[in-house]
């Protein structure tokens, strides 16, 4: 009678440390797409990320450089004063309406061969509104200056 109450005792353990490891895995692999790193274009020019390195690029979008291609894919660049980084669009919406040249943007990616390939576009959502990404790396080069509203 001992001796089973000790065995089932080692298999509850045994069983509860097995569902704490595929809990710990599963969280794990949640979190690995989830983590986005924010990146500036000088970060960029400076240290080029693996091409398979999922990542947010944020910057301005540089005046005159959208090009429009077909259906809903269009090339632009994005700079922070210091450097400046080729995007290119191939996600599947249209881009996001309060997109446009001279504001901030944050693009959703990889880098891949001098060209950042844009997944998903993060556009302001009212005319004063820029990410605190983007104000903080255009403050640090000296672009970025505040509105006297």
């Amino acid at each position: 009678m001992k001796s089973l109450k000790k065995q089932r005792r080692i298999q509850v353990i045994a069983s509860a440390a097995v569902a704490l490891m595929i809990s710990v895995v599963l969280i794990g692999y949640g979190f690995s797409d989830g983590i986005n790193l924010y990146r500036s274009p000088s970060q960029v020019s400076e240290a080029a990320p693996e091409p398979d390195e999922f990542f947010q690029l944020g910057g301005l979008v540089k005046e005159g450089s959208v090009v429009h291609g077909t259906g809903v894919a269009f090339d632009f660049v994005i700079t922070d004063g210091a450097a400046e980084i080729p995007v290119t669009y191939v996600g599947g919406d249209p881009r996001p309406d309060l997109f446009s040249e001279g504001q901030g943007t944050i693009a959703k990616g990889w880098y891949r061969d001098g060209r950042f390939e844009a997944r998903e576009l993060l556009a302001k959502h009212d005319e004063t509104y820029m990410p605190r990404e983007v104000v903080k790396t255009l403050k640090e080069t000296g672009v970025y200056q505040e509105s006297g509203a």
